[in-house]
């Protein structure tokens, strides 16, 4: 009579707690940004009062605008350096464009088409034509700058305070300006299609396992060059309001936005090698890079030393960024083990 042995116990996976599944990066800024608030709110008396709330909200909003979309980009591996110089081009064209007369509406649909089809450049050459999108955005950058130059000819181009475009960039609604209400329906929209899409779902398969995603049957491709064509859009949006804030434009607008709104995304938490992706990440990104700015002008400290400060906070992001990758990985290889 044979004897049968006892079944083999049944191993149940062990349910990754919240705190295992919780984007760190960005629950560490988030610390930093509550760290920043105090800090100014006791170094200047007027930090916190409503009037300067409402005014960082609308210094912080077309940062934020344009890290939604950066956002999407950098999750898919990519990156986008010509922001900045497509937030001058729109904003000159706005003002050339209203200054020869064009009625308003059609002024808003032709500078958002202009930065959307400088991402589909961006876009083509990239994702098409398998060039980086470093090398690709770095090249547009001085191309799409120096286009607004040569059509102004460095002059500052104003705009009739008395238009509607013009009109946009003073709007005011429950105490907070027009481009703030604009920058929360943008984030709004930014985190339904990153968290709640299959447009999202590829963006961050992407950048994790592209080749995986390509094999499933998406057009990996056709991905990517959309989200630089959203990077596009949103600096020209960027652009527009821009030059209704400012009441003219300038084709030495956004000089060195690229680097806030890349810091903004990267402290966040969104990973700069793509696969994680946080929107959530990329308001408290946008805010600290706003509070400091904000808080050091408060304090009297020389306006040169922000882009030092955002620089400086930018590189210990990706040092943070690094580490954390690495100890993921130690601490991957060392469960695998046991």
């Amino acid at each position: 009579m044979s004897v049968q042995a006892p079944p083999a116990p049944t191993v149940l996976a062990k349910t990754p707690s919240r705190w295992e599944r919780a984007n760190k990066a960005t629950l560490a800024m988030l610390g930093v940004t509550v760290a920043l608030f105090v800090g100014f709110g006791i170094g200047a008396d007027n930090f916190l009062s409503f009037d300067n709330m409402s005014n960082l909200a609308t210094q912080v909003a077309i940062t934020l605008i344009v890290a939604v979309a950066m956002t999407f980009v950098i999750t898919t591996g990519q990156i986008d350096l010509s922001v900045g110089s497509t937030v001058a081009f729109v904003a000159v064209g706005t003002a050339e464009m209203l200054k020869a007369g064009w009625d308003s509406s059609i002024v808003i649909v032709a500078a958002l088409a202009a930065g959307l089809f400088w991402g589909a450049v961006n876009g083509w050459l990239a994702a098409y034509q398998k060039i980086p999108p470093f090398i690709v955005t770095l090249a547009t950058m001085s191309v799409i700058r120096g286009l607004a130059q040569l059509w102004t000819k460095g002059f500052s181009v104003p705009i009739d305070r008395r238009l509607y475009v013009a009109k946009i960039g003073e709007a005011k609604f429950l105490g907070f300006s027009a481009l703030a209400w604009i920058a929360l329906a943008t984030v709004v929209i930014g985190g339904i299609l990153l968290a709640r899409t299959r447009f999202g779902n590829y963006v961050n398969g992407i950048g994790s396992q592209e080749e995986s995603v390509r094999r499933a049957g998406v057009n990996t491709a056709r991905i990517k060059m959309i989200t630089l064509m959203l990077a596009g859009l949103a600096a020209g949006v960027a652009g527009l309001l821009t030059a209704a804030r400012l009441g003219s434009g300038s084709a030495n607008s956004g000089q060195g936005f690229e680097l806030t709104v890349i810091a903004a995304v990267v402290l966040g938490g969104t990973d700069l090698f793509g696969g994680r992706g946080t929107m959530i990440g990329s308001i408290i990104g946008a805010v600290i890079t706003g509070v400091i700015a904000n808080g050091l002008t408060l304090l009297g400290v020389s306006p040169f030393l922000t882009p030092i400060v955002t620089g400086l906070v930018l590189l210990a992001a990706i040092w943070l960024n690094l580490r954390g990758r690495t100890l993921s990985e130690l601490g991957a290889k060392l469960l695998g083990r046991t």
